[in-house]
């Protein structure tokens, strides 16, 4: 058990963490960091599975990401765009695969017509409300209190408008179904991002791909920070109480016990009740992180000896709201001579081939990808189902949201200090929300916060 005295402990080794204690060591602050896995990175992670490189978690670049896109040239990372050569494949309401080009999928004139204008509506709402403050809009209440599902429906009656609108968001990003979140909490999502537009361009928020996997960003900036990171060693309790210095802190983890002057918990929010907090947390933090929850995600990576869909002129692209597999992208591997596909089965999808065994989820979810790709995709080489609502120290993808009506309800003290405790993680950023690069920005905020107080408690020249 080692015991250390620092002026800031990090809970957690993902993106956001390092982030912090990499900004708060720069300057001149010592930190460690503690983390439950035996591995950096949090929810990304790069494995190889039976021969294979696989991104088992978080993976994408988009150009809006101007944070991580700035560290990863600071790191000397590269990275390589996502293939989309070809043409991509759609399954509608009528299930018939159907090849198309462009950006917009091949439906009739009039559902066509109303997804244009649930797009619009929806892009008008997050150039109003923005991502920074959605709880404070005039319209939160009233957005925050009508589910995504049924606000789209108030606006449209072509259901397979619906269903493709919904799919961007709930499937493709939220991973719950839109009767369980709000209106509200979409366009956070698609303001995140820039525009709702964007969410739904596979083009732009799938850009690119790190060469050699996305979570080389926190091997190296773990490297740097060197023994200050402590492995397999999930914090028990943190105590605290007020000093002439601001607070004094005792955090125990399995691996070590540190005293520190400030805490940084740089998990999702689902995880911070497996910390025992003394005194308690007030009670505003209690609720509100009860109405916090990931969603459900099965990511599946099948690899072929080539990628034989480009054979047949096919970008490896393929979408289907009622399909069991609802996207399909070509995510084969900078510079390999073999073809990855990486699917996504989502929310009430993946609860119900989760109830199967593991041969007939797997026959299920390639027959799906067939239903686009054709009968090659039925024989990967390697098949592999990334499940992070199995992992013990995540228990979800991609990211938290609230419930109904929680945004506007709790959403303006989800980045409030309890004393010396902070939070900092992808699911509490504006821009960036649920991605490397919103846990980037979280993690150099909350680091400039912390910096701000300690130069206050402990004035230059004491």
């Amino acid at each position: 058990m080692l015991n250390l005295n620092r002026d800031v402990v990090v809970v957690g080794a993902g993106p956001s963490g390092l982030t912090a204690a990499r900004e708060l060591k720069k300057a001149g602050l010592t930190v460690a960091v503690l983390e439950a896995r035996d591995r950096v990175g949090g929810r990304t992670w790069t494995g190889t599975v039976d021969g294979a490189m696989l991104e088992i978690g978080g993976q994408w670049v988009s150009p809006d990401q101007t944070v991580l896109l700035e560290l990863l040239d600071e790191l000397g990372l590269q990275t390589y765009p996502r293939y989309r050569e070809g043409e991509s494949m759609y399954i509608g309401a009528d299930g018939v695969p159907v090849r198309y080009t462009g950006d917009s999928f091949p439906v009739d004139p009039d559902t066509q017509a109303e997804m244009d204008k649930l797009t619009a509506l929806l892009d008008g709402l997050a150039a109003e409300i923005g991502a920074t403050e959605p709880w404070a809009h005039p319209k939160a209440r009233e957005l925050d209190t009508i589910s995504f599902h049924h606000w789209l429906r108030q606006h449209s009656s072509n259901e397979e408008a619906c269903n493709n609108i919904g799919l961007f968001i709930a499937g493709g990003m939220l991973t719950k179904p839109a009767h369980a979140f709000s209106a509200l909490q979409a366009v956070l999502m698609a303001a995140s991002a820039g525009s709702f537009t964007h969410l739904t361009d596979e083009d732009f928020i799938l850009d690119r791909r790190v060469v050699g996997g996305m979570q080389q960003v926190s091997l190296l900036l773990a490297q740097e920070l060197g023994d200050d990171v402590v492995l397999n060693s999930p914090v028990r309790t943190i105590t605290w109480e007020p000093d002439t210095e601001g607070h004094s802190v005792k955090v125990v983890s399995d691996g070590a016990t540190v005293n520190a002057r400030f805490v940084i918990m740089a998990v999702p929010p689902n995880l911070y009740s497996r910390v025992s907090f003394n005194p308690p947390l007030p009670r505003r933090q209690h609720q509100m992180h009860q109405h916090q929850s990931l969603g459900l995600v099965i990511k599946v990576h099948a690899v072929y000896s080539r990628p034989f869909w480009r054979n047949s002129g096919l970008s490896g692209t393929c979408f289907g709201a009622g399909s069991l597999v609802q996207e399909v992208y070509d995510n084969t591997n900078f510079g390999d001579t073999r073809g990855t596909l990486v699917g996504f089965v989502s929310d009430e999808k993946a609860d119900a081939v989760f109830e199967l065994g593991a041969e007939e989820r797997r026959r299920a979810i390639l027959e799906s990808i067939a239903g686009f790709l054709g009968a090659e995709a039925l024989e990967p080489e390697v098949y592999y189902e990334s499940d992070w609502g199995s992992e013990e120290w995540t228990r979800g993808a991609y990211a938290s949201s609230y419930d109904l009506g929680g945004l506007h309800r709790y959403g303006k003290d989800q980045h409030a200090p309890v004393g010396p405790i902070y939070w900092s993680s992808s699911d509490l950023a504006a821009e960036g929300y649920q991605h490397v690069d919103g846990a980037i920005r979280m993690g150099r905020h909350t680091a400039a916060r912390i910096l701000e107080v300690a130069r206050v408690a402990v004035p230059a020249g004491a």
